[in-house]
C-alpha cells in the first residue's frame, strides 16, 4: 500500500498555494475565490506571508497598500463589484498594521461581503515575553490584539499550530462563500507559526469549486405570500442590496413590468432597476424620493427583497404608517426575511422573484394605484432637473449641480462610489442609476475614507469601465494615502473632490439637533476660543498633486463640465478639484422626506437645543413596532 502523498511547505508557503486552488461557481461559472493579496510587511508577516507570496509568483498577485484599514476597503469594493463571487486577501504585522484592520473589518461585515485577513500574531512558542508591539494581559496568555478582530469577523481562528491550518482553511472559505454567513474572515498567523514546515496531504493544494446555491422558497410560504400578494390594493417592493448581490435584477424587471407593483430601492439597492423603468419610485427611507417616501406610508403590503431595513429604510420605524400593513420579506437569510413581523420567504432573491412572478401570472395592480404613482414620478423627475439645472454656465456650482453635470456625462459603463457625508443623501434621491452596479454606495457602516480605496478595488474587478470617487473635504483627509497605490499600479480613476471647508452632513445634524453646527467647520481658533468665519488656507488639490494624481481645477460649472469630460478618457489617475456652494438645492430640502432617530438632549439651557426636542418628541411619537 502506497504512502500518502505530501508537500513540504511551511504554513506560509501551504496556505498561499491553497488560496491560489479556491473557486466559486454559480449558475455554471466558476470565479477565483481569492484574486489577490494586499499586503503592508512588517515583522509578524515579513518572512512569512511575505516570503510565500514572492515565491509564489503570480499564482497569487500580491498588491502593496499604503494603509492597512485602506486595503480591506479596496477589497470590499472589488468583492461588491464581483457579487461575492470572487474576493480578496490582505495581510498586515502584528501590533498596528493588525489593529488598523478592525474598521475594514466591521464594514466588510455589517455589508456582509467577503474579505480573508491575515494578520500576523505574536509568537506561539513564546521564546522572548514580550515582543515588540505585543498587548499584555495580565489576566490572560492567549489574547493578542488580534482579539479585537473577534466582533467583527464572521469566522475566526489563530493558527497556533501547522497542522490545525487545514481545518482553519476550509471554514475559512466555507464561510467566504456562503451568502448567508459571508463578511471578514480572520485567520490570524503567529510569525513563528507561518515559518514552520509540515508535510502535507496533496490533496489540500487540490482545486476546490465552492458552490453558491441558489435556494427556492419553500411552497407554502411562497403560497402565503402570494395570497398576501394578490389581497393588497396599495402594495410596495423595497430592492435591497441583496437583488444585486443575486444577480436578480433581470427577474425584479420582469416581476415589477408584469405586475406594476412599484420598486423602492435602499442605498444598497439601487440601480435593481433603471431610473428610467415604469415602476422604479427611486430611494426609499430618510433619504428617499417623495414619490417613494408618500407610497411607503401607504401601503398596505411591502415586500422587502434582500434588504435589512435599517433605520434609515424604515425611517426609524416611523415610514410604514398604514395601520393594517402587512410584510413579506424574501432574503436568503432568514435572519432578515422573519423582521416587521413579516411572512417569512427564505430563498435566493432570484429564485424567489421568479417563483412569485410565475405563481402570479395574471395579476396586475389597479389603473389608478399605477397611474398615481407613475405621475408621482414624474413630478420628482422635474424636481431631479431642477435641483442639477445651475442658472448659467458662469457660476460656481453646487454640490448637487456637480452631480447634475456628471449625471448628463456618464453611460451604462460608468460607477459611482460614495459613502459618507451630506453626498449619500443626495445620491439616493437625485442619482439616475443605469445600469446594476454603477451606483456603489457603501451606506452599512458609511465609513469616511472608503471611496479611495474603493475605486481601486473597483478598477480592479472591472478595469474597461469608468470609476468615478465622490469625495468631500473631510472624508478626503480621513484616509487618501491609496492616490499613492493607484498611481504605481496605473489604476485610473477620476477623484471628484467636493469642497465645502466642513462637515456638511454632521453640521446639518448638528443644527437639527440642537447642536448648532458645533465643531463641523474648518475655521481659525482665536485666542479667546472662538473661531472666526475664514476658511482654512488648506489646498487639497496640492496634496492630490504631491500624491501623484494630475489634477483639474474647475471653479465655474462651465470649467467643471470639461474637466470632467476630459477625467473620463484619462489613462492616469485623474482628481476634478471643485470648490462648491453651500447652498442646498436637493428638491425637499431642507427637511428630509421622512425622519432619523438622533436622541436630542432631554434637559437643556440652550434656545436651539430646547426647540430641538419639542421637535424630536413629535417625530417620535410616530413610532411603531410592527408585530
Amino acid at each position: 500500500m502506497n504512502a500518502p502523498t505530501t508537500r513540504r511547505r511551511t504554513v506560509a508557503q501551504a496556505l498561499v498555494e491553497f488560496l491560489a486552488h479556491q473557486y466559486t461557481e454559480r449558475d455554471g461559472r466558476r470565479h477565483r475565490l481569492i484574486g489577490a493579496c494586499w499586503g503592508i510587511f512588517g515583522h509578524g508577516n515579513v518572512a512569512g506571508l511575505g516570503q510565500a507570496l514572492l515565491e509564489s509568483g503570480e499564482a497569487l498577485p500580491y498588491l502593496q497598500g499604503r494603509n492597512e484599514q485602506a486595503m480591506v476597503h479596496a477589497a470590499v469594493g472589488y468583492a461588491r463589484q464581483c457579487d461575492r463571487l470572487s474576493a480578496q486577501a490582505v495581510t498586515t504585522s502584528i501590533g498596528p498594521g493588525a489593529t488598523n484592520l478592525v474598521t475594514g473589518a466591521a464594514l466588510a461585515t455589517v455589508n456582509r461581503l467577503p474579505v480573508l485577513l491575515l494578520p500576523g500574531d505574536v509568537f506561539a512558542t513564546r521564546p522572548a515575553d514580550p515582543v515588540l508591539q505585543q498587548l499584555e494581559v495580565p489576566h490572560a496568555g492567549d489574547v493578542s490584539v488580534n482579539d479585537a478582530l473577534r466582533p467583527v469577523s464572521r469566522y475566526f481562528d489563530r493558527v497556533t499550530r501547522p497542522e490545525a491550518l487545514i481545518p482553519a482553511a476550509l471554514q475559512a472559505m466555507r464561510v467566504l462563500a456562503d451568502p448567508v454567513d459571508t463578511g471578514a474572515v480572520t485567520l490570524a498567523l503567529p510569525q513563528d507559526v507561518q515559518a514552520e514546515a509540515y508535510d502535507w496531504p496533496e490533496e489540500f493544494f487540490a482545486d476546490r469549486v465552492w458552490r453558491v446555491p441558489r435556494p427556492a422558497p419553500d411552497a407554502e410560504a411562497l403560497a402565503e405570500a402570494v395570497r398576501l400578494i394578490r389581497a393588497a390594493r396599495r402594495p410596495l417592493l423595497i430592492a435591497g442590496g441583496g437583488v444585486h448581490h443575486a444577480e436578480a435584477e433581470d427577474a425584479l424587471r420582469d416581476f415589477a413590468g408584469a405586475t406594476g407593483i412599484p420598486v423602492a430601492s435602499t442605498q444598497a439597492g439601487k440601480g435593481s432597476l433603471r431610473h428610467d423603468h415604469p415602476a422604479d419610485v427611486g430611494g426609499i427611507g430618510h433619504t428617499g424620493t417623495a414619490t417613494a417616501d408618500a407610497l411607503a406610508r401607504e401601503a398596505d403590503l411591502v415586500i422587502g427583497v434582500g434588504t435589512r431595513y435599517t433605520d434609515f429604510t424604515t425611517a426609524s420605524s416611523t415610514l410604514f404608517a398604514a395601520p393594517g400593513v402587512r410584510f413579506v420579506n424574501l432574503n436568503i437569510a432568514a435572519f432578515d426575511s422573519h423582521k416587521l413581523g413579516a411572512a417569512a420567504l427564505v430563498a435566493d432573491a432570484r429564485a424567489g422573484l421568479e417563483a412569485l412572478g410565475a405563481q402570479l401570472s395574471g395579476h396586475r395592480v389597479a389603473p389608478a394605484y399605477e397611474a398615481g404613482y407613475t405621475g408621482a414620478k414624474q413630478e420628482w423627475e422635474r424636481r431631479v432637473d431642477a435641483a442639477y439645472a445651475a442658472p448659467d454656465d458662469s457660476v460656481r456650482p453646487s454640490q448637487t449641480q456637480v452631480l447634475g453635470v456628471l449625471d448628463a456625462l456618464v453611460d451604462d459603463t460608468d460607477v459611482v462610489i460614495n459613502a459618507a457625508g451630506s453626498l449619500p443623501g443626495d445620491l439616493h434621491k437625485l442619482w439616475r442609476a443605469r445600469s446594476r452596479r454603477q451606483y456603489h454606495l457603501e451606506y452599512g457602516y458609511s465609513c469616511m475614507g472608503y471611496e479611495i480605496p474603493a475605486a481601486i478595488g473597483v478598477r480592479l474587478a472591472a478595469p474597461g469601465r469608468p470609476v468615478w470617487a465622490l469625495v468631500g473635504d473631510g472624508t478626503y483627509l480621513m484616509n487618501p494615502t491609496e492616490i499613492v497605490t493607484a498611481v504605481q499600479e496605473n489604476l485610473p480613476f477620476t477623484l471628484v473632490l467636493l469642497q465645502n471647508h466642513g462637515y456638511a452632513s454632521i453640521g446639518g445634524l448638528s443644527e437639527q439637533t440642537g447642536g448648532e453646527r458645533f465643531g463641523t467647520a474648518y475655521r481659525f481658533r482665536a485666542g479667546d476660543g472662538t473661531y472666526t468665519g475664514a476658511p482654512l488656507p488648506v489646498d487639497l488639490a496640492a496634496n492630490a498633486a504631491s500624491l501623484g494624481m494630475h489634477v483639474i481645477r474647475a471653479g465655474t460649472v462651465a470649467e467643471l463640465r470639461a474637466a470632467l469630460g476630459e477625467a473620463r478618457g484619462a489613462k492616469r489617475p485623474t482628481c476634478v478639484y471643485v470648490e462648491t456652494e453651500t447652498a442646498d438645492t436637493v428638491p425637499g430640502a431642507p427637511q428630509a422626506q421622512a425622519w432619523w432617530d438622533v436622541p436630542v438632549a432631554e434637559t437643556a439651557t440652550r434656545p436651539a437645543a430646547v426647540a430641538a426636542r419639542q421637535a424630536y418628541d413629535r417625530q417620535a411619537a410616530g413610532r411603531r413596532r410592527h408585530l
